[in-house]
């Protein structure tokens, strides 16, 4: 879906052929992805340079200020060849979003020219923030801070401190702050053992009692300093979590490429014709296409809508974007639901580390416990859709 706005907001990156571009090298470095569990810095640079980190970097900061439906693309395609490194670039590009609450000057002294931002943090507010004249005083620990290896910006939401105890909002909830922090304060913590995922390098980092300038700090609950519809209040996490459904679509795809590529040429140790030869076989690989089909259509469907609705102004777009909160959370538990499928048709094949068919299903289980997948998702669309409030934020 093309509205007026994306036409007149075209930029010279191709984002999607960049990324099929990206897939040889990416092919080639996975292994050691998995064996270093972080990114390989040839992979990072190749990202970086072609803008893949920064999809939702406001232009006015030099970023390309993507569409929500443009960025899925893109990490979908990532995503296919290798799950984590393409987690690595949503979750970078996803966060670059919240550039758009900063004061265009500020972003672009923080960026460089050209554009160079490549970020790292976490939306929970596990930072303690004490007001101090010019900014404030930092400190926290935060967890699951994917790609924290190769970023130079920390994104940090805060509890603003009152003394000991955090300052209240208008709501009687801890007012909260996000600080954008240099990477080289903080120091990375080695935790990221984990049994999928794990080239995204999802280490934890803490700050020690570092000053944060108040023209790095900002409310997402306030509005934000870009008036593009991307930055719209009511999109924000359908569009940060647009990418994340690409990620866990683009894993399945990955999933049952590598499921037909092994069935092509391998039996089993019950009968000696190939997988592929086999009615139950050809019957999985057709019910995990369908599903993984359904589930992007679904999603490409609705997140358009709710794109369309906001760009064109829509007074009351509260049902574009439950349908859109919707097609994600379904999608990221469909895509679990294909994978599942051809796992299990591999039988033991499956279940050795040197077929990337493993990869793909640890990868995929640990995806879908993102809060973008959590049960609460469902209820919330139900509220919505029902004429009801939902609590929680972005809908």
């Amino acid at each position: 879906m093309t509205t007026s706005y994306e036409t007149q907001s075209k930029t010279p990156i191709d984002p999607v052929m960049a990324a099929k571009q990206l897939i040889p090298l990416i092919l080639a470095r996975r292994d050691k992805a998995e064996r270093i569990r972080r990114v390989p810095a040839d992979v990072t640079t190749a990202l970086a340079d072609a803008g893949l980190l920064q999809m939702y970097l406001p232009r006015s900061m030099g970023g390309p200020e993507l569409s929500p439906l443009t960025a899925f693309e893109a990490i979908e395609t990532l995503s296919r060849a290798d799950g984590a490194i393409g987690w690595c670039a949503m979750i970078s590009s996803d966060l670059s979003l919240f550039m758009g609450w900063l004061p265009a000057d500020v972003g672009r002294q923080m960026c460089g020219d050209p554009a160079d931002l490549r970020v790292a943090g976490s939306l929970r507010p596990q930072g303690r923030a004490h007001i101090v004249e010019g900014g404030y005083r930092v400190r926290g620990r935060w967890n699951f801070a994917s790609g924290v290896d190769h970023a130079n910006w920390l994104y940090c939401p805060c509890m603003v401190m009152d003394g000991d105890e955090p300052q209240l909002n208008e709501a009687g909830m801890p007012r909260v702050m996000s600080m954008w922090i240099r990477s080289d304060e903080a120091t990375i913590e080695d935790t990221w053992t984990a049994i999928g995922m794990r080239g995204t390098g999802s280490n934890d980092f803490v700050v020690h009692d570092i000053f944060a300038p108040a023209a790095r700090a900002f409310s997402l609950n306030g509005p934000s300093c870009e008036r593009g519809p991307l930055y719209n209040s009511r999109l924000q996490l359908t569009a940060v979590w647009t990418a994340t459904v690409a990620n866990a679509l683009g894993i399945a795809r990955g999933a049952i490429d590598s499921f037909i590529e092994l069935a092509a040429e391998t039996s089993s140790t019950s009968s000696s014709s190939v997988l592929r030869d086999r009615p139950l076989v050809q019957t999985r690989v057709a019910e995990a296409e369908a599903i993984l089909g359904a589930a992007r259509a679904y999603v490409v469907d609705s997140v358009g809508s709710a794109w369309a609705a906001i760009c064109d102004g829509a007074l009351d777009p509260s049902h574009a974007i439950a349908r859109a909160r919707l097609a994600i959370v379904h999608g990221m538990h469909e895509a679990v639901r294909s994978v599942d499928l051809v796992f299990h048709a591999a039988g033991t094949n499956a279940i050795y580390s040197l077929n990337p068919l493993e990869r793909y299903f640890r990868d995929i289980h640990v995806t879908v416990q993102h809060g973008a997948a959590l049960p609460a998702q469902y209820e919330s669309a139900g509220k919505a859709l029902m004429g009801l409030r939902p609590t929680e934020r972005g809908w």
